[in-house]
């Protein structure tokens, strides 16, 4: 029933990505509506392969890197719905569209349900619950700041090059999508600070102070600063907007590298083994 759930979301959100790109390429509401609606179900799958894995689990899918990515896809399609309804956003919506397509397909390659290694570990559970839910959440509101980041830096080069194509009359102004870039970076770092600390009391609390030296904490560290970089020079104003959504985007790109450190990382794998 979960790869049921799971391949027909994938073959419905391609057909919903292509109704969006045929609106992006040009104006077509039919095409949005369309997509909009393949993007629902879409949405009511994976929220189905959710309940299943929560049912063969019998706790909150949450702890499996498959578990994790099926809900960051799941909260990049509510993302896109919400943000489907505001003007000018139909760009966004591709983009995020497009980053949840990635992972729902990737996950699918690369990843299986699985043993929750965790779920034996009743003196943190709670903790570790809070952890990867802030983590989830943090990683969702930092790719719509960098989806943000993205198109300030091509609206930026079509307007110094004096190009006034339809995409950039249906982009929201500079100074919008600076603003949104930052209020979202200003929400999603402290979002995963807190993420970060609970995942230390974890570790702490069960005597494992070794964990802390692994390569994934130091590289969450890292990661962390460079967020709090950003919202520093941005609240100093010394630095262009573009440099700026650059520094964004390398932060963005530093946070899917950590991820990443998972195959590599002890910190994810302490419960038990």
């Amino acid at each position: 029933m979960l790869t049921g759930f799971y391949d027909a979301a994938i073959y419905i959100y391609a057909l919903s990505l292509l109704f969006f790109i045929s609106d992006c390429i040009r104006r077509n509401r039919a095409a949005k509506r369309m997509g909009t609606g393949l993007l629902a179900v879409v949405g009511v799958l994976q929220a189905g392969a959710l309940f299943v894995r929560a049912f063969e689990e019998h706790a909150l899918p949450i702890f499996t890197p498959f578990d994790f990515l099926l809900l960051l896809a799941f909260s990049l399609v509510v993302a896109a719905l919400i943000m489907n309804l505001l003007q000018r956003a139909e760009f966004a919506v591709l983009l995020l569209g497009i980053i949840g397509f990635g992972v729902q397909v990737l996950n699918r390659l690369w990843f299986s349900p699985g043993n929750n290694p965790l779920k034996h570990w009743e003196t943190v559970h709670g903790l570790l619950i809070l952890h990867i839910t802030l983590a989830n959440l943090s990683f969702v509101v930092y790719t719509i700041a960098a989806v943000f980041a993205l198109m300030y830096l091509f609206l930026h080069r079509k307007l110094k090059g004096k190009k006034w194509t339809d995409a950039v009359r249906r982009l929201p102004s500079l100074e919008m999508l600076d603003k949104y870039a930052y209020l979202l970076a200003f929400v999603g770092t402290p979002v995963l600070t807190v993420s970060f600390i609970v995942a230390v009391l974890s570790v702490v609390s069960e005597g494992r102070i070794n964990l802390l030296l692994d390569l994934k904490v130091l590289a969450t560290l890292a990661g962390l600063s460079f967020y709090y970089f950003y919202l520093f020079k941005k609240r100093s104003q010394q630095h262009t907007g573009t440099l700026m959504a650059k520094w964004l985007l390398a932060g963005y790109v530093f946070i899917i590298i950590i991820f990443v450190l998972n195959s590599w990382s002890d910190f994810h794998r302490w419960g038990g083994e």
